[in-house]
């Protein structure tokens, strides 16, 4: 059976805190220590000692280092990690951690993941809490890592760019799609570090999966807080065959019955709930009292956005009322990337064995060229599987909700996982490694998130 942590994040969740949290649960400390010391990072010390936070015995894990103003680039912290003499997984982890946070600053700032530059992330400190985390979670043999819905605190906190409100930018964006809610307490409870933690390795989201409990441990926070214990808690233990589902990421199911509504009408509604950020949307047909021919409109989508799309629902049908039923979704990974089929930008969807083609996109390329869809449809989906070069996931692959897929374990760090692809005539896909793009060739890079 698979052996499982699970992160309950009533108050947030820091670097530090995770890693208390996996202390007090029974880490070794020594191989902990071990792992982080074979890092080429110097000017560090990593203390760990019992406390309390509103009653409750914790673990305190700080980081000290030396006062510094380097900046270090994403491009150079991942080629210290593939570098490393770390153990595969532990490196697999760390690598998909701070990809994730490669990505989400470089879309903030408007620059390539590679190149960059964390100021509080890239710090020794938080090099250390995220190593740390991953090589604890391996002394305790963790396959795979859950958590709870995550708490956001309120106000503003003062970072290297200056003063930023919180929940910071990169931890709202970092949490996307990941269950959260705000609690009236002045002060920053998940950090950037934290978020990218869970984003990238927590399998899925909501309460506590069935465990056969073997251990629990807390984290202690920096600081006291009146109306809380300020920890994080991590419940370690092996999950059971019947929930090796794992848990799902929490949704809200949406629905209204229309008998007054033309099919353009009900074609509309549904491109409307796709815009405003529904998961999806479809149309059943169903028959009502008095044998009325009738529609059900049916909505999947984040609870946040539910009042949103329920507004929708109500003011594109007309309808009087939407019902409502809380759901759980387990979404497969998948790539998306854009492919050219004669210069027309065509979007695909790369799954483990499948790919999907964007029919609009498909269908404006077979205007702009005067050739059939078929034809069109079958050039890209070629296009497309030869992006896919390798089926299996590797490291920094994600899983539901961002895990790193238990597939990835025993593979090589660092494998390259971008490709070019050109599709000029029928049938044809040459793949390129790191080719650059040009009017027929389009760089595709590997999703990091959903």
């Amino acid at each position: 059976m698979a052996r499982a942590a699970w992160f309950h994040c009533f108050s947030g969740i820091a670097g530090d805190m995770a890693l208390g949290a996996l202390f007090d649960a029974g880490a070794d400390e020594s191989l902990v220590r071990k792992a982080l010391s074979s890092l080429p990072v110097d000017g560090w010390t990593l203390t760990v000692t019992p406390t309390q936070r509103g009653g409750i015995r914790a673990m305190r894990a700080e980081v000290v280092t030396e006062d510094t103003d380097e900046h270090r680039r994403a491009g150079d912290i991942l080629d210290l990690l593939r570098a490393s003499d770390l153990d595969v997984r532990v490196t697999t982890r760390a690598l998909a951690v701070f990809e994730r946070l490669a990505a989400v600053e470089g879309k903030l700032h408007g620059v390539e993941p590679d190149d960059v530059e964390f100021h509080e992330v890239g710090s020794v400190d938080a090099i250390i809490d995220i190593v740390g985390v991953c090589a604890a979670l391996e002394s305790l043999d963790i396959d795979e890592v859950y958590a709870s819905a995550v708490a956001q605190g309120r106000g503003m906190v003062t970072t290297a760019h200056g003063l930023l409100p919180v929940p910071a930018p990169a931890t709202l964006s970092l949490l996307t799609g990941v269950p959260s809610y705000g609690l009236d307490i002045p002060f920053e409870l998940t950090t950037p570090t934290g978020a990218a933690i869970l984003s990238a390795l927590a399998r899925g989201f909501g309460t506590m999966p069935a465990l056969t409990l073997a251990a629990i441990g807390h984290g202690a926070g920096a600081r006291n807080l009146e109306t809380r214990p300020n920890v994080t808690q991590v419940v370690i233990g092996e999950l059971t065959e019947t929930d090796r589902l794992g848990v799902g990421q929490p949704a809200m199911q949406l629905e209204v019955n229309v008998d007054d509504a033309t099919g353009e009408m009900l074609a509309h509604t549904i491109a409307q709930l796709l815009e405003a950020g529904a998961h999806d949307a479809w149309i059943t047909p169903v028959v009502m009292k008095k044998g009325r021919p009738a529609h059900t409109v049916h909505v999947l989508c984040d609870p946040a956005r539910a009042s949103v799309l329920a507004e929708v629902l109500t003011s594109e049908t007309g309808s009087l009322g939407v019902r409502s039923t809380n759901v759980e979704r387990w979404p497969q990974h998948r790539d998306d990337g854009v492919i050219e089929v004669e210069g027309q930008p065509i979007r695909v969807k790369l799954g483990v064995g499948r790919v999907k083609v964007e029919q609009d996109d498909a269908a404006a390329a077979a205007w702009a060229l005067g050739l059939p869809l078929r034809e069109i449809m079958s050039r890209a989906e070629a296009a497309g599987r030869a992006l896919r070069t390798d089926p299996v996931p590797g490291p920094g692959w994600t899983g539901l909700d961002g895990a790193v897929d238990d597939r990835a374990k025993g593979r090589r760090a660092g494998d390259a996982t971008d490709a070019s692809v050109s599709a000029e005539a029928p049938g044809s896909a040459e793949v390129t490694s790191g080719a650059e793009p040009t009017r027929k060739t389009a760089r595709f890079r590997r999703a990091r998130s959903r």
